[in-house]
């Protein structure tokens, strides 16, 4: 993410323009628009004039600057876009003003939101414009027959190939064949680390096989023991101390060390609570030490769903005032997944109030 321009409009209203550079600024993005926002940016829309309605055509589609209030973000990973929509404001042409139009805002493409600005939205630009400097990790777990390719993203995990191939232990079969997809997958994503992990001695010939190929790739390739293929794998990879400091510094490593500290802290009856009712009481003693929400109930609250018996930005204002700090978890990962069978909030204290 990089911050274009920045302006303070009066007030506690903001202007900030953003330019995401990454489909991982574009799922940044849709936490940080709320209903209610005013989005600035440049779209493209079919424009009848006059001359059309007379001809009974459906107009010309014209490039133009356009303002609107928004209404729903959404994310459209597949498609490597967020589309914004709500009621026109403000346009060139003052016949479409009041009309609902569509912002697709593609990586690269800049966005401006005029708003006041939350503490947890100010803290995920930052944290979307340090993550510009982490390196691209994809993860291979392999064991014999079966290969999984995955890349570590800020929202997650994200499946890149699924292969099978040989177990080698048959007559006349060959498992370089499966060695051989794997190379090809690697070579067509961009990355910085590659972790080729997995159980038994498969991951190693599949190293050699990669270095008798392509020399540079190998040398972005770091092996690693692990039981499991897979999402399972992956969260062996991140408990390991043989690459720990590579992805606790990702945002999913950072996520999977607080949630075991979560269900540590709660085998042992710790300082630790979850469900909106507990975090509320914890926090009017001024216990938490940091508050642990998933992203989208954080952002359907904002919206108006109405769960939580209090205000989530209150909730949030409470804590930060009594020195504590919010966390946001990602509903797209495991860790995310586990708060949301807590209920989708807890909180980690600096005493035990029960």
């Amino acid at each position: 993410m990089r911050i274009q321009t920045r302006s303070n409009l009066g007030g506690d209203l903001e202007k900030i323009t953003l330019v995401p550079e990454s489909v991982d600024d574009l799922w940044h993005l849709q936490f940080i628009i709320d209903p209610g926002d005013i989005i600035m940016g440049e779209t493209d829309r079919r424009i009848r004039r006059k001359e059309d309605i007379s001809r009974d055509t459906s107009g010309q589609r014209e490039h133009m600057k356009v303002t609107i209030k928004n209404e729903m973000a959404e994310f459209h990973r597949f498609s490597n876009r967020i589309r914004v929509s709500g009621e026109i404001i403000w346009c060139p042409y003052e016949d479409e003003i009041g009309t609902n139009h569509t912002l697709n805002v593609e990586v690269f493409s800049a966005i401006t939101i005029e708003k006041k600005w939350k503490s947890d939205q100010i803290k995920r630009i930052e944290e979307a414009i340090e993550a510009r400097e982490a390196p691209d990790i994809v993860v291979v777990t392999i064991e014999e027959g079966s290969a999984f390719v995955q890349s570590i993203n800020q929202y997650g995990i994200e499946n890149r190939a699924h292969l099978t191939g040989s177990t080698g232990k048959g007559k006349g079969s060959d498992r370089t064949e499966m060695f051989g997809e794997i190379l090809s997958v690697l070579s067509n994503i961009e990355m910085d680390i590659v972790l080729l992990a997995g159980p038994g001695f498969t991951k190693e010939n599949a190293l050699e096989y990669i270095r008798s190929r392509d020399g540079v790739l190998a040398q972005k390739i770091t092996l690693v023991e692990v039981s499991s293929v897979g999402e399972r794998g992956i969260q062996e990879i991140l408990s390991s101390k043989t690459v720990g400091d590579l992805v606790t510094s990702t945002r999913i490593g950072k996520e999977s060390k607080i949630i075991e500290e979560v269900k540590k802290r709660m085998k042992m009856e710790g300082a630790v609570v979850y469900g909106i009712d507990d975090v509320m009481e914890a926090a009017g003693y001024g216990a938490v030490e940091n508050l642990l929400v998933v992203d989208d109930e954080l952002r359907e609250e904002r919206a108006g769903r109405g769960l939580w018996n209090t205000d989530a930005d209150k909730l949030i204002s409470i804590i930060e005032n009594k020195g504590g700090k919010v966390t946001i978890l990602s509903k797209e990962y495991g860790p995310g997944e586990e708060l949301i069978g807590l209920g989708g909030i807890a909180a980690l204290l600096r005493f035990n109030i029960k």
